[in-house]
This record gives structure tokens, sequence and C-alpha cells, in this order.
């Protein structure tokens, strides 16, 4: 996944930096809340992590402005803090939870998985497919380190297909109704062109499921 981090206290930033990047996510740190703010109003981001008392725009006022122009991404907020109001209004603001300082780093990742199970794949604005790929499901675009990347109608349609069906098996015949308009086609024919679009990419994301198709696996 790739996370965006504001915490403001140095050290803890690099901790949590550092733990998260062993378990293979992506990690965008900052200290300021209005960069960070300009940072996920670029998109690509599945999760935030966002401490309450941060220089600029604190973390509730970044979520407030997020919603405001309807930018949807799953948040987790840190506090020392223990006022029941703010807690009450990180949750009123949308929140997916709270964690209060001091924590163990193996407590904020249980805290990241369970956040990410309860937010089903098809609900995401951006479907992150491999640690570099992400797949813009508003405006149906593969990105690469947020970068769009530029496909062929075809190879398009397969990722598109193969996205939106996230964690399923996606069938030959399912790929000859939607790729191939019901064309009569044999499955080397669509072997062939997965193959072709898997050579292109710079991360082997789309599984071959012997005999059954080809998916992707939720990250």
């Amino acid at each position: 996944m790739r996370i965006l981090l504001l915490e403001d206290e140095v050290m803890l930033q690099g901790a949590v930096s550092e733990y998260l990047q062993m378990h293979n996510h992506r990690v965008d740190a900052f200290v300021d809340g209005a960069e960070a703010l300009e940072a996920i109003m670029k998109g690509g981001y599945d999760l935030l992590i966002l401490d309450i008392n941060v220089p600029s725009i604190d973390g509730l006022s970044l979520l407030e402005r997020l919603n405001a122009a309807k930018v949807a991404v799953p948040a987790i907020f840190t506090s020392a803090q223990t006022d029941i109001a703010e807690i009450s209004k990180a949750y009123e603001l949308g929140c997916f939870d709270y964690l209060k300082k001091p924590f163990h780093l193996q407590e904020l990742l249980l805290h990241i998985n369970r956040v990410m199970r309860d937010v089903p794949p098809d609900q995401r604005k951006h479907l992150r497919l491999s640690t570099r790929y992400s797949y813009d499901m508003l405006n149906e675009t593969l990105l690469f380190d947020n970068e769009p990347q530029t496909l062929t109608r075809r190879q398009h349609q397969i990722i598109d297909l193969l996205a939106r069906n996230m964690n399923r098996v996606v069938d030959f015949e399912t790929f000859r109704i939607y790729v191939w308009d019901e064309a009569i086609i044999d499955n080397a024919t669509i072997r062939a062109e997965v193959n072709r679009l898997k050579k292109g990419l710079k991360e082997d994301f789309i599984q071959n499921i012997r005999a059954m198709g080809y998916m992707i696996t939720s990250r």
C-alpha cells in the first residue's frame, strides 16, 4: 500500500516509516499539514495516518478540507490527547480509526490491516495493484508512481476488467465477452495478449491461474 504519514515528531516519524516499509508499504512522510494536503490532492494514496497537532494545518482540519473537496481516503488519527470532543470530531469527519500515543508499532500495523479489511476494494478511488502500480477507478487509468501509463485499448480493457474483479479469477469466457466483444477466439489468443501486456509492465502483478484465467490480488 501507499501510505501518507503526517507526524511532526521526527523520531516517531522515522520509526513508523521504517517499520511500515519493512512490511512492504510505501510511506511518504510529512511534518506539515499544508504540504501533506497538497500531496494528497494529487492522489494515489491508499491510507492516511494523521497526527492531529501538527504545524500549518492540523490533522482534523486537513480531513475537513478533504471532505469538502470530496477526496475520500481512509484515515487513521494519532494523538497524545484524550479529549473526548476531539476524538468525537475525528469520527464525525469520517476517520476509520483513532490511536492514542504512545503506541507500539505492531499495534499500528494491526490497526492498518483492520481498516483496509473494512474498506472494500471496489469502494476505493485508487486500487493498489502492486508496490508502485495503482488503478484510478474514477478516471479508468493505470498509474505507476502516480503517473498515468499509456496502454492500447485492449490492454486497458484487460487491466480494467481485472481491477474491477480484484481478488476474483477472471475466466477466459469473461475476457471474450468484455475485451473481445464476444468474438470467437481461442484461449491461446487471450494468453498471448495478456503476456504482451505483462512484458510491458515494470512490476508483475497479474497472476496466471492455470487452466482458468487471470487475477489481481489486493495489496
